[in-house]
């Protein structure tokens, strides 16, 4: 993360162009400088084109930011130009290591020890490193490792940093461990801001906000060039709410690190963000800029999904092609989130690809149960823009799964409706008896709605359809009630947005008191009266007048 200080651009641009040591380019490596720290190591190289320590290093600068293959390449060349230095081999195990193979990767690891004399701390610490940061975590041999350097070499600072993490990750609710460990790493090194950055991470995981934002701060004033403290403190603020001061921690970073990576992490954090038009802003600049990264159009799809089509009348249609291109890119190979799978289901979904959408959402919740319900409602949803309102009825009773607390206001809403339309269909079949339990059902949900919600008027309107078609020759007025409650709860500005149901309302009623047992020949004209206000040339409420009842 970057630090609040800025330094002038002129000095960045300098520092970026003339590396005078291979440290420097680390350095610009550790600041997540990637391109700067790139064009350091090729002039390295083309100096000492025989060094393994420079292959290294700038294989841990592709694979920091994520290429693995690159990061091989480098690690392979470095081990056949340098046979002797230890570390290449370690790198060709690592990337091995996360790609699961694990048997072939302590291989590489042995070798790099032996080739260090079994005394290389540097292999130690980066093997350490490994086992703790890879999703195959080893925790105990890393620990093991570290504690042997510890000996060594006690007064190397990174045997502390990374001693810090191991303990982290082995109990994630015990940091004082750490925190002892990333102390001595500050005390060892007090020119590093690393210790410090470690320390705000474990209170920001431990949700102790204040004292992590104190430490960023802290580690930006050690070294306002130290860009990870830039972004650490932007997810903080984005974590608190703060979305502003968020963005703002989020630019000082790019004022730092100007690269096409640091700018595809900041359209990832626009989206975490819910900053979506300004990510999409973001994205697509960077793809003008000439980058082809499959990440932005990963971006681009979730952000046009969120959107949607009220901002931009292609929005979907949009966010579709990007979503597209991003699996196309990505490859079968790629370990695809769930949300990946959510997004390109809305988006086919939302274009008319109902059928395929659900499948792709199907996908998301077989991959995280934790977004089961989330996407269940979208396929629910899709169920009825297609029509295939039995289908609709089976996901909602699927995410209430035997308990009505499972389902909220809004799902109540759309079950009911569901049952309604799908009794609907019943009845064009002539399947009366079906379909009237289906309409019994669909008055259920709507008057669980009403319990939610006592003062939303929408769900007593369809409490009042649903009872209609119950009661479809009106002997019973069980639309009555409904109805009645319905229009009390509707104020005065509000009766433009439900026109329509009003319409309806008022005719039922008119309706009633005009022929059925409860005749009320006032109020029937009342009634169709309230319609003509809202629609003048309405034929039903014109007939009535028409006619000798309402003359």
């Amino acid at each position: 993360m970057k630090k609040i200080t800025l330094i002038s651009a002129s000095f960045i641009l300098a520092s970026s162009t003339f590396a005078q040591t291979l440290q420097d380019a680390i350095t610009k490596t550790d600041n997540e400088r990637y391109a700067a720290a790139a064009s350091d190591f090729r002039a390295l190289i083309a100096k000492e084109a025989n060094k393994g320590d420079n292959y290294f290093y700038y294989g841990e600068n592709f694979f920091k930011k994520g290429d693995l293959d690159s990061a091989n390449m480098y690690y392979q060349k470095g081990a056949e130009l340098n046979a002797t230095y230890p570390l290449n081999y370690f790198g060709l195990g690592k990337v091995l290591w996360y790609k699961g193979n694990t048997a072939d990767a302590k291989t590489q690891f042995f070798k790099a020890s032996e080739l260090g004399l079994k005394k290389n701390t540097e292999v130690m610490r980066k093997t350490a490193e490994t086992y703790i940061e890879a999703e195959n975590k080893s925790l105990d041999e890393a620990i093991a490792l570290l504690n042997t350097a510890i000996k060594i070499e006690p007064k190397n600072a990174e045997n502390y940093l990374l001693m810090g993490d191991a303990l982290l990750e082995k109990n994630p609710t015990e940091g004082g461990p750490a925190i002892k460990q990333y102390d001595k790493f500050s005390e060892l090194n007090p020119k590093s801001p690393k210790g410090i950055l470690r320390a705000g991470k474990l209170y920001q995981r431990g949700r102790n906000y204040q004292l992590a934002l104190d430490l960023y701060k802290k580690a930006q004033d050690l070294d306002p060039t130290y860009a990870p403290a830039y972004r650490e403190k932007a997810e903080l603020y984005n974590l608190a709410g703060q979305k502003a001061n968020a963005v703002e921690s989020y630019k000082k970073y790019l004022e730092l690190n100007n690269s096409d990576e640091a700018r595809i992490r900041y359209a990832g954090f626009l989206v975490i963000n819910k900053q979506y038009a300004e990510s999409i802003t973001e994205s697509e600049k960077t793809q003008n800029a000439g980058s082809k990264d499959m990440y932005l159009d990963r971006y681009l799809g979730y952000s046009y999904a969120e959107l949607g089509n009220k901002t931009d009348t292609a929005a979907y249609t949009k966010g579709l092609k990007a979503i597209n291109r991003f699996f196309e890119k990505a490859g079968s190979n790629f370990k695809y989130s769930a949300v990946d799978y959510k997004y390109k289901g809305i988006l086919l979904a939302k274009t008319g690809k109902d059928s395929l959408g659900i499948l792709e959402m199907e996908k998301a919740a077989q991959v995280d149960p934790k977004l089961a319900n989330e996407v269940t409602r979208e396929i629910a949803k899709s169920y009825m823009k297609a029509k295939k309102y039995n289908k609709a009825v089976d996901t909602y009773n699927r995410i209430m799964n035997g308990d009505p607390k499972n389902l909220n206001a809004q799902d109540w809403y759309e079950f009911g409706r569901a049952y309604y339309y799908d009794g609907g269909a019943k009845q064009r079949e002539k399947k009366d008896v079906e379909a009237l339990d289906l309409f019994v059902k669909a008055d259920t949900c709507f008057s669980k709605l009403t319990q939610i919600s006592p003062a939303y008027a929408i769900a007593y309107f369809w409490r009042g359809k649903a009872n209609v078609q119950q009661d479809v020759k009106d002997e019973k007025g069980l639309a009555k009630p409904h109805y009645e409650k319905a229009i009390s709860l509707v104020k005065p500005e509000e009766k433009a947005l439900v026109k329509q149901n009003l319409i309806e309302a008022y005719l039922y009623l008119g309706s009633h008191f005009a022929f059925s047992k409860e005749k009320d020949l006032a109020k029937a004209k009342e009634y169709f009266n309230l319609v003509k206000e809202l629609d003048p040339a309405n034929k039903p409420a014109n007939d009535f007048f028409k006619s000798p009842a309402g003359k």
